[in-house]
């Protein structure tokens, strides 16, 4: 672990913005920051709220394994991008192109937050974050999670679910397409108040997937414990 462990919630609650939700929807950002905003004051058409998140559940259910692309902003407007992949149950990787030197990795029981720059890495429970809701083998957001908000729009579907965990406020909105159900965008807010955004694009729904990639470094992760001791 490093040094500072206020300094490291900190930066893995950012972190795991990327990872809060991970299913497909390829708008522009920018559009989907609109609707986010926008969707919080809309009334509910169409499908009942009970029925909006039973719809969700299945699809996620339906996606056992996906790779593609995201896109993040963080409070102060900052872009990074990377590539995405993921095997449930419990297993994603998020590497973040340059400039940006992290590696997210979830093995199926643990959260790995890598500075590859930096040579650090953080090691945390998979309970203990967002990522648990929708890494589940068998995802029922009305049951498993806090859902305090649903919005229903024609073209939307938002959800709002309260998680009170040591790298968040406990705030986790997602926002969906009403047409197939699939993720668009989501928004964490981490322990200082901050919302980091992101989307995902060019995704392809259960192909085949590389068990390498979810491969966290333990032996690593010892040798920086001792050094920090």
């Amino acid at each position: 672990m490093i040094a500072s462990q206020a300094i490291s919630f900190g930066r893995i609650g950012k972190s795991l913005a990327i990872a809060a939700a991970l299913f497909i929807g390829s708008v522009p950002l920018t559009a989907e920051h609109s609707a986010a905003q926008t969707a919080q004051q809309a009334q509910p058409v169409a499908l009942t709220n009970v029925q909006a998140i039973d719809a969700v559940s299945k699809y996620f259910n339906s996606v056992r394994n996906m790779h593609g692309k995201f896109v993040q902003f963080g409070p102060t407007g900052g872009r990074v991008e990377g590539q995405f992949f993921i095997s449930r149950p419990g297993k994603v990787r998020f590497y973040y192109n340059k400039p940006s030197t992290l590696d997210i990795i979830a093995d199926g029981s643990m959260v790995s937050v890598k500075d590859r720059k930096l040579q650090t890495q953080d090691i945390w429970p998979l309970s203990q974050t967002p990522l648990r809701f929708l890494l589940a083998d068998k995802i029922d957001l009305k049951t498993d999670a806090n859902v305090t908000n649903v919005v229903v729009e024609p073209d939307l579907i938002t959800i709002a679910i309260d998680d009170k965990t040591r790298f968040t406020s406990g705030r986790l909105t997602l926002i969906f397409d009403a047409r197939n159900y699939k993720l668009k965008q989501w928004t964490v807010r981490d322990a200082q108040g901050y919302d980091t955004s992101v989307a995902i694009y060019d995704v392809t729904e259960n192909g085949a997937t590389n068990p390498d990639l979810f491969k966290i470094d333990y032996i690593a992760n010892s040798r920086q414990r001792r050094g920090n001791n």
